[in-house]
């Protein structure tokens, strides 16, 4: 079709036969990601951006993976002025919210894969026995560990790159 169409991210509503056809072994993957962070107003100071609070498993910010899905080769317009491309497309499952990340963003979370475990059945397991991992975290596996303007650059202090906890 040539209309626009600006795809989304988020996967959710996994009960949609929308959805059904990305959901096998072939299409998952897994997004390594040490935090994410939801909007939080909040915690705005008068005059002053919408800061995000920032999630992650711990001060360390160990690695932790969204449960995500990979469309390679997909055919749409996403800008009119470009007309029909050929893209590989990325997105991640989201869930009910916990507890932590429920009072900034009462709608969702992403759905993380926080052991090898996880991973492991996220990539090769059946539907049927993966579909389980989309369900919200642990209140004691994530915690929000800075809040910061959009757009700012957040660097440990330690200038370290992140070790894989479990890998």
């Amino acid at each position: 079709r040539m209309e626009p169409d600006r795809g989304l991210t988020n996967v959710r509503k996994l009960n949609l036969p929308h959805w059904k056809r990305w959901l096998g072994v072939e299409h998952r993957c897994l997004v390594p990601v040490t935090s994410f962070a939801e909007p939080d107003p909040a915690s705005q100071e008068p005059g002053g951006r919408v800061p995000n609070a920032w999630f992650a498993r711990d001060e360390s910010k160990q690695v932790m993976f969204f449960a995500g899905i990979h469309v390679p080769q997909w055919q749409s317009v996403r800008k009119v002025k470009d007309g029909l491309t050929t893209d590989d497309l990325y997105g991640f499952l989201t869930t009910d919210p916990n507890e932590v990340v429920q009072p900034i963003h009462e709608k969702a979370m992403p759905a993380l894969l926080l052991t090898k475990e996880d991973t492991d059945i996220w990539l090769n397991a059946t539907w049927e026995e993966a579909q389980h991992l989309a369900r919200p975290a642990p209140n004691e596996a994530i915690m929000i560990t800075s809040r910061e303007a959009y757009g700012s650059s957040i660097v440990t202090t330690a200038g370290e790159p992140t070790e894989p906890s479990f890998l």
